[in-house]
C-alpha cells in the first residue's frame, strides 16, 4: 500500500460517508497561503463524532489554522455550546473567522490570538467552566506543556486528543534528532506517567500519510 492508495480510500470515504461540504474552507485556506496541514475530512468527521459521543458543550482547541477542524467541533457542540480556539498567527485567525462565519458556526467560536503558552494561563485564571474535550494540534514541541495546561481546564471524564504524534513512525526511534519526534515521545510518556490520565495512541493512514493521535481520558478519584 502507498500514500496514493490511502488517498484513494480517503476520497471514497468522503464521497460515501463524510461529505465534502467544507471544501470551500480548505480552498480558502489554500488561497490565503496557509500551510496544508489541516486534519483530513475523515479525521474532521471523527473529531465531530467524538465530541458528539461525549455530548460535549465546551471544547478547547489549541491550534486553529484556518478553522477547518474548528468548524467540525463547533457543529458538534450545538447552538448552546462553545469552542474556544487558540491561534498564534493573526492572519490564520482572520481566515478562520471568515470560514467559521460562512459555515454558520461563528457565534459558537471564540478565537484567542497569541502564543498558546501565554493564552492558556490567562484562560485558566478566568476559572471557566471545565472543557469536555481538548484538541491539541499546534506546534509539536510544546505538546507536553499543552497537555499539562489542559489538565487544569478539564474535569474527570473529559478527553484530551493530541494530533500528529506518530510522525511517520519516528516515535519508534529513541535516538531521533527530530525535535517533533522527541516531543511526541515526551507527551506519550507524560500521558503514561500522569496518574490523572489514561490514554493510548492510534496510528492513522490516509491522504496525509502515516501519523496518529494520542487519546487520553481525565480520571477521577474513583477511577
Amino acid at each position: 500500500m502507498t500514500n496514493a492508495d490511502w488517498a484513494d480510500v480517503d476520497r471514497y470515504l468522503v464521497e460515501t460517508l463524510v461529505g465534502n461540504g467544507d471544501s470551500q474552507t480548505l480552498s480558502s485556506n489554500a488561497a490565503a497561503g496557509l500551510p496544508a496541514i489541516d486534519v483530513s475530512p475523515p479525521q474532521g468527521k471523527f473529531l465531530y463524532l467524538i465530541a458528539k459521543s461525549l455530548r460535549a458543550r465546551r471544547v478547547l482547541e489549541i491550534g486553529t489554522l484556518g478553522g477547518y477542524s474548528t468548524t467540525w467541533l463547533a457543529r458538534a457542540v450545538g447552538k448552546s455550546g462553545q469552542v474556544v480556539t487558540l491561534e498564534f498567527e493573526p492572519k490564520h485567525a482572520e481566515v478562520a473567522r471568515i470560514n467559521l462565519d460562512r459555515a454558520g458556526v461563528g457565534e459558537r467560536v471564540e478565537i484567542r490570538v497569541g502564543a498558546a503558552l501565554d493564552s492558556l494561563p490567562v484562560l485558566t485564571a478566568e476559572r471557566p467552566e471545565p472543557f469536555d474535550l481538548v484538541f491539541i494540534d499546534a506546534d509539536k514541541t510544546n505538546n507536553s506543556n499543552y497537555v499539562r495546561a489542559a489538565l487544569e481546564l478539564t474535569r474527570p471524564g473529559s478527553v484530551i486528543i493530541v494530533d500528529n504524534v506518530v510522525r511517520n513512525g519516528g516515535i519508534a526511534h529513541a535516538d531521533s534528532g527530530d525535535a517533533a519526534v522527541r516531543a511526541s515521545r515526551e507527551v506519550i510518556e507524560l500521558i503514561a506517567a500522569e496518574p490523572r490520565l489514561d490514554g493510548t495512541v492510534l496510528q492513522t493512514v490516509g491522504g496525509k500519510g502515516w501519523d496518529g493521535f494520542a487519546y487520553a481520558v481525565v480520571l477521577g478519584d474513583d477511577d
